[in-house]
């Protein structure tokens, strides 16, 4: 059995087969298509799917112990994974590009990481 980042890897890697520069073909492919048409195509989807995921998440909240809604949720969260990767890969990053960050920030408490963040804001605002 894989990894689950060997999954996304290969996930990537179709996903990269798919640019027009790489043979794939708009009219044949959902993923080329996107790709082809750029961000505001790849980036509604992500915006629909987030929001989808949220409504998802709440019929969890509201029915916990109905599996049908872990489900629904399960799959608009890979369906927000999936879109995500498609914009990864328009602006020629990876999977493992989020994994490293990901452990990057691992035992750094969410709050050291955002308050960090802004202060690399605001520094460079300065420049």
């Amino acid at each position: 059995m894989s990894s689950n980042s060997d999954s996304l890897a290969r996930l990537a890697k179709i996903i990269e087969s798919r640019k027009v520069a790489n043979g794939g073909d708009p009219q044949a492919s959902y993923v080329a298509r996107l790709l082809h048409k750029g961000p505001d195509a790849f980036l509604k989807k992500i915006g629909e799917e987030a929001t989808e995921v949220v409504m998802a998440a709440k019929d969890v909240g509201c029915n916990p112990l109905n599996p049908e809604f872990k489900t629904s949720l399960i799959g608009e969260v890979a369906d927000l994974w999936f879109h995500s990767m498609i914009a990864l890969a328009y602006y020629g990053l990876s999977p493992s590009d989020v994994i490293s960050e990901l452990e990057r920030r691992e035992g750094t408490s969410g709050i050291e990481e955002k308050a960090l963040r802004k202060a690399v804001l605001r520094e460079s605002a300065n420049e």
